[in-house]
Protein backbone atom coordinates (compact mmCIF):
# COMPACT_ATOMS: atom_id res chain seq x y z
CA UNK A 1 0.00 0.00 0.00
CA UNK A 2 1.28 3.48 -0.83
CA UNK A 3 1.67 6.16 1.78
CA UNK A 4 -0.23 9.43 1.99
CA UNK A 5 2.77 11.34 0.68
CA UNK A 6 3.49 8.96 -2.22
CA UNK A 7 3.93 11.11 -5.36
CA UNK A 8 3.12 8.08 -7.54
CA UNK A 9 -0.52 8.01 -6.40
CA UNK A 10 -2.93 9.64 -8.83
CA UNK A 11 -4.91 12.58 -7.48
CA UNK A 12 -8.69 12.43 -7.48
CA UNK A 13 -11.29 14.80 -6.07
CA UNK A 14 -13.34 12.75 -3.65
CA UNK A 15 -16.45 13.30 -1.57
CA UNK A 16 -16.70 11.48 1.75
CA UNK A 17 -19.63 10.12 3.74
CA UNK A 18 -19.59 9.19 7.41
CA UNK A 19 -22.61 7.60 9.06
CA UNK A 20 -23.50 7.18 12.71
CA UNK A 21 -26.33 5.83 14.83
CA UNK A 22 -26.68 9.03 16.91
CA UNK A 23 -25.64 12.67 17.02
CA UNK A 24 -25.05 15.30 19.67
CA UNK A 25 -23.80 18.88 19.68
CA UNK A 26 -22.75 21.64 22.01
CA UNK A 27 -21.82 25.11 20.75
CA UNK A 28 -18.82 24.74 18.43
CA UNK A 29 -18.67 20.92 18.52
CA UNK A 30 -20.53 18.01 16.96
CA UNK A 31 -20.17 14.34 17.85
CA UNK A 32 -21.14 11.35 15.74
CA UNK A 33 -21.90 8.41 18.08
CA UNK A 34 -21.87 4.82 16.84
CA UNK A 35 -19.66 5.85 13.92
CA UNK A 36 -19.35 3.32 11.10
CA UNK A 37 -15.94 1.64 10.96
CA UNK A 38 -15.27 3.03 7.50
CA UNK A 39 -15.68 6.33 5.70
CA UNK A 40 -17.07 5.98 2.17
CA UNK A 41 -15.56 8.06 -0.62
CA UNK A 42 -16.56 8.57 -4.23
CA UNK A 43 -15.40 10.63 -7.16
CA UNK A 44 -16.94 11.50 -10.48
CA UNK A 45 -15.40 12.37 -13.82
CA UNK A 46 -12.88 12.11 -15.24
CA UNK A 47 -12.04 9.09 -13.10
CA UNK A 48 -14.96 7.46 -11.34
CA UNK A 49 -13.96 5.87 -8.05
CA UNK A 50 -15.81 4.51 -5.06
CA UNK A 51 -14.48 2.83 -1.99
CA UNK A 52 -13.95 3.18 1.70
CA UNK A 53 -11.16 3.78 4.15
CA UNK A 54 -11.06 3.13 7.88
CA UNK A 55 -12.54 6.10 9.71
CA UNK A 56 -9.35 6.25 11.79
CA UNK A 57 -7.35 6.74 8.60
CA UNK A 58 -9.76 9.44 7.43
CA UNK A 59 -8.94 11.41 10.60
CA UNK A 60 -5.28 11.32 9.49
CA UNK A 61 -6.19 13.61 6.56
CA UNK A 62 -5.90 16.47 9.05
CA UNK A 63 -2.21 15.75 9.63
CA UNK A 64 1.01 16.72 7.87
CA UNK A 65 1.92 17.14 4.27
CA UNK A 66 1.68 20.13 1.98
CA UNK A 67 -2.04 19.55 1.39
CA UNK A 68 -4.26 18.51 4.28
CA UNK A 69 -7.61 19.23 5.89
CA UNK A 70 -6.08 21.34 8.68
CA UNK A 71 -4.82 23.81 6.04
CA UNK A 72 -8.03 23.72 4.00
CA UNK A 73 -10.93 22.57 6.23
CA UNK A 74 -13.79 20.95 4.30
CA UNK A 75 -17.43 21.97 4.29
CA UNK A 76 -19.94 19.27 5.15
CA UNK A 77 -23.68 18.74 5.19
CA UNK A 78 -25.12 16.99 8.21
CA UNK A 79 -28.28 15.10 7.28
CA UNK A 80 -30.57 13.39 9.77
CA UNK A 81 -32.68 10.27 9.23
CA UNK A 82 -36.43 10.61 9.71
CA UNK A 83 -37.62 9.20 13.01
CA UNK A 84 -41.31 9.12 13.82
CA UNK A 85 -42.02 11.28 10.77
CA UNK A 86 -39.71 14.10 11.85
CA UNK A 87 -36.08 14.95 11.44
CA UNK A 88 -34.06 18.09 12.06
CA UNK A 89 -33.29 20.08 8.90
CA UNK A 90 -29.90 19.62 7.27
CA UNK A 91 -27.09 21.88 8.44
CA UNK A 92 -23.94 23.00 6.63
CA UNK A 93 -20.76 23.20 8.70
CA UNK A 94 -17.03 23.77 8.31
CA UNK A 95 -15.12 20.87 9.92
CA UNK A 96 -11.97 21.20 12.01
CA UNK A 97 -9.98 19.23 14.57
CA UNK A 98 -11.45 15.71 14.47
CA UNK A 99 -11.14 13.64 17.64
CA UNK A 100 -11.82 9.92 17.40
CA UNK A 101 -12.58 8.03 20.63
CA UNK A 102 -13.64 4.42 20.07
CA UNK A 103 -16.81 4.71 17.94
CA UNK A 104 -17.42 8.43 18.58
CA UNK A 105 -16.00 11.13 16.32
CA UNK A 106 -16.12 14.79 17.32
CA UNK A 107 -15.34 17.81 15.18
CA UNK A 108 -14.91 21.46 16.03
CA UNK A 109 -17.36 23.19 13.68
CA UNK A 110 -18.39 26.54 12.34
CA UNK A 111 -22.05 26.59 11.29
CA UNK A 112 -22.37 27.96 7.75
CA UNK A 113 -26.12 27.39 7.27
CA UNK A 114 -28.90 26.03 9.45
CA UNK A 115 -28.93 25.06 13.09
CA UNK A 116 -27.74 21.99 14.93
CA UNK A 117 -29.96 20.01 17.27
CA UNK A 118 -28.59 19.14 20.71
CA UNK A 119 -29.33 15.46 20.01
CA UNK A 120 -30.63 13.32 17.21
CA UNK A 121 -30.73 9.75 16.02
CA UNK A 122 -29.07 8.31 12.91
CA UNK A 123 -27.26 10.77 10.68
CA UNK A 124 -24.87 11.06 7.75
CA UNK A 125 -22.12 13.62 7.29
CA UNK A 126 -21.45 14.43 3.62
CA UNK A 127 -17.98 15.95 3.41
CA UNK A 128 -17.11 18.21 0.50
CA UNK A 129 -14.62 17.54 -2.28
CA UNK A 130 -11.02 17.55 -1.30
CA UNK A 131 -8.40 16.51 -3.84
CA UNK A 132 -5.22 14.95 -2.55
CA UNK A 133 -3.01 12.04 -3.41
CA UNK A 134 -4.36 9.33 -1.12
CA UNK A 135 -7.97 8.46 -1.38
CA UNK A 136 -8.26 5.59 -3.89
CA UNK A 137 -5.24 3.68 -2.63
CA UNK A 138 -7.23 2.19 0.24
CA UNK A 139 -9.09 -0.38 -1.86
CA UNK A 140 -7.61 -3.37 -3.67
CA UNK A 141 -9.94 -2.77 -6.64
CA UNK A 142 -8.48 0.72 -7.13
CA UNK A 143 -4.97 -0.76 -7.01
CA UNK A 144 -5.87 -3.35 -9.66
CA UNK A 145 -7.46 -0.73 -11.97
CA UNK A 146 -4.37 1.45 -11.70
CA UNK A 147 -2.07 -1.52 -12.47
CA UNK A 148 -4.25 -2.78 -15.33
Amino acid sequence: MSSISDPQVERIDALFVQSATAFSSVPGTITLHGLADSTVYFADRPRREIGHIPSSRFVELWKGGASNFSLDPPNAVLSFLDQDGESPPDAVVLLREPRLDADSLSYTVEILDGTLPARSGPCALFIDVFGRPLIPIATPAAQRRKAG
